[in-house]
């Protein structure tokens, strides 16, 4: 992976370089899912964390848990969540999503040195992600949720090499400069 390749995975459309990883340790949640389901989510987040070295917890001290994750049939199921606009900091979620036309969308909250505060996932189970893999899914959204990805990512072994080299403790939790692409290359070797 190039650096150049490197600095369009945190560059949005619109310019502004950012690549944030986790200051604190993940203390993941899950809503809508079985068990069974439950169970294979955890197991992919506990497998990236622990490859990129960093902790899960079970609670957070400040919000309880900092890595939501809903499953919903549809979109208009998140209607029924208390506070949805005030946790997300957005108006109208459900409708948004909707209209776009999405299928799983990530909110990442950021604290004050920029490093990932907390992360929501969104899945709408209902559409094409009905027929997904448990475990690929769990996975993509474990990989996506580590690092401040400008755009959705698919899980690889060149991906999880950048954020093992993300989290190297010598690196800050978050980078403005695109030239943090070179570090990372650098630490990818």
């Amino acid at each position: 992976m190039t650096p150049d390749a490197i600095s369009a995975l945190f560059t949005p459309r619109d310019g502004g370089f950012r690549c944030a990883r986790w200051g604190r340790p993940v203390a993941p949640v899950a809503f809508g899912m079985d068990d069974a389901s439950l169970a294979i989510f955890r197991a992919a987040l506990a497998a990236v964390l622990a490859d990129a070295r960093h902790q899960m917890a079970d609670t957070d001290p400040e919000t309880g848990a900092n890595l939501m994750i809903f499953a919903v049939a549809e979109w208009a199921e998140l209607g029924g969540i208390p506070d949805l606009d005030r946790l997300t900091g957005m108006e109208n979620l459900p409708e948004r999503l909707a209209g776009q036309g999405a299928d799983q969308y990530r909110l990442l909250r950021f604290d004050a040195e920029g490093g990932i505060r907390a992360g929501f996932s969104f899945l709408r189970l209902g559409g094409p992600l009905a027929d997904a893999h448990p475990g690929r899914l769990a996975e993509s959204v474990a990989v996506n949720a580590m690092l401040s990805f400008a755009r959705p990512v698919t899980p690889s072994h060149e991906l999880a090499a950048l954020i093992r080299a993300a989290y190297d403790p010598v690196l800050p939790v978050c980078s403005t400069d695109p030239a943090h692409a070179l570090r990372l290359a650098a630490r990818m070797l």
